[in-house]
């Protein structure tokens, strides 16, 4: 295949309209090749920036960037220097540390609009496919990786992925292109070097063109994966509970193992959270989702833990334990913070405290201690707290941590749940009421 610039003006005759294309930029024959193929679009040249990301790893990195800034203004296009920190947090391999803090730094840069291009390639995704392979992925892993994909407020585009890594360096020596090596790439303690230097020529060998097979491969799982995720999208939306993002068990019992599995991963996805292991979901399914009505399983994960209560299944982010801080609120102030984790908050209302006792007394945020009671408007006689949370359905683990607001020394309000009937008023913006905001 011969490589021209007619590849990128393909992949960005995608896009509707473009703002500004960011390359990221490595000064690798990869990244130095499709930023020479995209400053040969002389229309393209003035909304171009090459991004080198400096993670600070290598001791040649500072060099290299040099370089990358040389190269960009030999081809006329701005150049952008981002360093992070990639070090590796707990449960991270370095491999991946550097490519979700280089990707965060990218993402930094990106408006409505605006295109980030790399270079990964067909060799690129046989890697990625068979790692995925070995790690025993279902079909979102076996997909590879996507030619086209959200990025931040824009899109990430991958125009080389269907190229070859020879069509690449074919295209290099040709223009007599000067890049960078990285001998870490050598290193076959990284996976993918493994893959790379050691397994996959072998794999050549026997079968030449298993690059090409193995991406063709991939984009049939891609296309059975756009089929499983439409069904696990309405799977999980009868099941979800939007309020608190919780799961209504009763709901999720009603279908089949690989259904509820489905509906799982879907909601790590909506938390935000890494694609939990096959293990770890069947032993959601016994140990909770399975658990006797009434029991209290604890399931813990990667920074997360899954609880039930009643008929709800939630999933909470682990954090140390929680110092609560009784404090006064100070007279003026609109928040304050009664924990590491939340800040209660209050604004004009229409219904609430009487802004007037508000102003005149001294209020101090308190916690439970046991045996508080209320008198709720509308209700006859007091309540208990415990009793309130229980009728509300209010998880355990919320209670103790829930804020009481006490004006003069009485209890005024629960947080943002309820509010006494002693100091209630409904007269428009002449009250206060509360949000407590939980991190």
């Amino acid at each position: 295949m011969l490589l021209s610039s007619q590849i990128i003006e393909s992949a960005l005759s995608q896009c509707k309209t473009f703002r500004h294309i960011y390359i990221g930029y490595s000064g690798g024959v990869d990244s130095h090749v499709l930023l020479h193929l995209c400053a040969a679009i002389t229309t393209l040249r003035d909304k171009i920036t090459a991004v080198y990301v400096h993670h600070g790893l290598q001791a040649d990195a500072e060099s290299w960037a040099i370089h990358c800034d040389k190269t960009a203004q030999s081809l006329g296009v701005d150049f952008k220097l981002l360093r992070v920190n990639a070090v590796a947090i707990q449960g991270e391999s370095p491999e991946e540390a550097a490519r979700n803090t280089r990707y965060s730094a990218l993402k930094s840069l990106m408006c409505i609009d605006d295109v980030l291009l790399v270079a990964q390639h067909r060799e690129d995704q046989l890697e990625t496919v068979l790692l995925q392979l070995f790690r025993g992925s279902g079909l979102p892993g076996l997909s590879g990786m996507p030619e086209t994909m959200a990025f931040g407020p824009g899109v990430m585009m991958r125009p080389l992925l269907n190229v070859s890594r020879l069509a690449i360096s074919d295209y290099a020596r040709l223009h007599a292109l000067d890049w960078v090596e990285d001998p870490s790439n050598q290193s076959n303690n990284y996976d993918r070097n493994f893959l790379r230097n050691a397994v996959i020529p072998m794999l050549k060998q026997r079968w030449p063109v298993c690059d090409k097979t193995v991406a063709r491969s991939a984009r049939h799982c891609a296309d059975a994966q756009v089929l499983v995720s439409k069904a696990a999208e309405a799977l999980f939306l009868s099941v979800f509970n939007s309020a608190d993002k919780t799961l209504c068990i009763g709901q999720l019992q009603s279908y089949k193992s690989p259904q509820q599995q489905l509906i799982i991963r879907r909601w790590f996805q909506c938390l935000d959270l890494k694609m939990p292991a096959q293990a770890f979901v069947k032993r959601l399914q016994s140990e909770v989702i399975g658990a006797r009505a009434g029991s209290d399983p604890v399931l813990s994960g990667q920074g997360y833990y899954v609880r039930r209560y009643r008929d709800k299944l939630y999933c909470l982010k682990q954090v140390a334990p929680e110092i609560l801080q009784e404090s006064i609120w100070p007279a003026g102030q609109t928040s304050v913070r009664v924990s590491d984790h939340q800040t209660l908050s209050c604004a004009p209302s229409s219904a609430g405290i009487c802004r007037e006792l508000w102003q005149h007394a001294v209020i101090t945020v308190k916690f439970r201690r046991g045996g508080e009671k209320i008198r709720l408007p509308g209700r006859k006689g007091h309540h208990a707290l415990k009793n309130l949370f229980q009728e509300a359905g209010i998880p355990p683990w919320e209670r103790e941590s829930m804020p009481l607001v006490y004006l003069d020394d009485k209890l005024a309000a629960v947080g943002e749940r309820w509010t006494s009937a002693d100091f209630y008023s409904e007269k428009i913006q002449d009250c206060i009421s509360f949000y407590l905001h939980r991190e």
